[in-house]
């Protein structure tokens, strides 16, 4: 009996990933046809670079998170983050580095780049469990200092890459893991108060972000330019009404909303499937997160669950500001949402994440 239970397959973690790679396909098929089209002379160019470098990657790097020992990830954390952040320096050298959008973000391997600071959230969520599952231990430990310390170089190179968003992410994922941690509560008070006001004041200095959230409060400040973005994005998911236009039925995606095959795939998906399908979406994101954390509270061992809970978190705490950026209820942010939207470096860190939350699965079965 126990060996029967010993290498039990979480299917239901596994059905539901797959369920949001299916609509991340067919809406990117649906999506980038037309630009593919345009700048490649043929309609799948956008669809097949997603499934090599995103999908089957992705698979590859998650099956192998998903089979490997969680002790090794553990012993080689601060391995892992060194070796993330030593490509986040490289993204500044000529030529290796690539500059999109005013921002260097990219490294140029010539037949496709590779965005190092999707990968940062994955391996600072796993350096993090490492430290905090040894300073559990002793909980009279002043662990506040070094938790900022990580926090401030992350934001150090993020800044640089005009990355806040990613920041973001990180910071929100790193308070929720410290406070799961049971440390003092004061603790994470100053620290969220801390994060809260390193956040302002890199907006405040910045023009263009703070733009971005004068914009977000009154979209007529700039009416052609964020403001009209956001105008376009609330009238495309307004037009899928209930039920949606149909698939391959939107009139938006042809040029009238930017980045509809990244930030903004949710607004097109919206207006194809209406209100019921993007309840669908997103209730498939709470079922993940659902997952997560009752994996994260059925680990036997600190690190696992922090693991678990830091991951889950990540991937959802990204979706819901993607789509809380689309609905209006948020700044346009540039975070792309999970398993959806176009761009292999966000997928594959996506899926080893999901490798790891099986992995996970799997050992606290045992």
């Amino acid at each position: 009996m126990k060996d029967s239970k010993k290498h039990k397959f979480d299917y239901f973690l596994a059905i539901v990933t797959c369920i949001l790679l299916v609509i991340g396909i067919l809406v990117l098929a649906n999506v980038s046809a037309n630009f593919s089209q345009e700048k490649f002379g043929r309609t799948t160019y956008y669809l097949f670079h997603q499934i090599i470098y995103g999908l089957i990657f992705g698979i590859v790097l998650g099956f192998i998170a998903f089979k490997i020992n969680l002790s090794f990830l553990r012993k080689y954390a601060l391995i892992f983050i060194l070796i993330n952040l030593a490509c986040m320096a490289l993204v500044f050298i000529p030529k290796l580095g690539i500059i999109a959008g005013g921002a260097s973000r990219w490294i140029n391997f010539g037949f496709f780049s590779f965005q190092p600071s999707e990968f940062l959230k994955l391996t600072f969520i796993i350096y993090l469990s490492a430290l905090l599952s040894s300073f559990m231990k002793n909980k009279k430990a002043f662990t506040l200092v070094p938790f900022l310390i990580i926090l401030g170089v992350l934001a150090f190179l993020l800044t640089l890459q005009s990355d806040i968003s990613t920041l973001a992410v990180i910071i929100l994922v790193g308070i929720l893991m410290y406070f799961s941690s049971g440390f003092p509560f004061w603790h994470t008070a100053l620290a969220i108060l801390i994060c809260t006001g390193g956040i302002f004041g890199l907006i405040k200095i910045a023009p263009y972000r703070m733009k971005r959230i004068l914009v977000f409060l009154n979209p007529g400040i700039d009416p052609m330019g964020m403001g009209y973005q956001m105008k376009q994005i609330l009238i495309a998911i307004g037009s899928g009404g209930i039920f949606g236009l149909g698939l391959d039925m939107s009139v938006q995606k042809f040029g009238w909303i930017p980045q509809t095959m990244s930030d903004s795939i949710f607004a097109i998906f919206a207006e194809e499937t209406g209100f019921v399908g993007s309840m669908i979406l997103i209730s498939l994101f709470l079922l993940l997160l659902w997952k997560g954390l009752r994996i994260a509270k059925m680990s036997h061992n600190k690190f696992p669950q922090l693991l678990a809970m830091g991951i889950s978190c990540w991937i959802c705490i990204q979706a819901f500001i993607n789509i809380g950026a689309m609905i209006g209820i948020l700044p346009l942010t540039g975070i792309p949402l999970p398993f959806i939207s176009y761009g292999g470096s966000h997928m594959v860190a996506e899926l080893i994440g999901i490798g790891i939350l099986l992995n996970i699965s799997k050992s606290s079965k045992k």
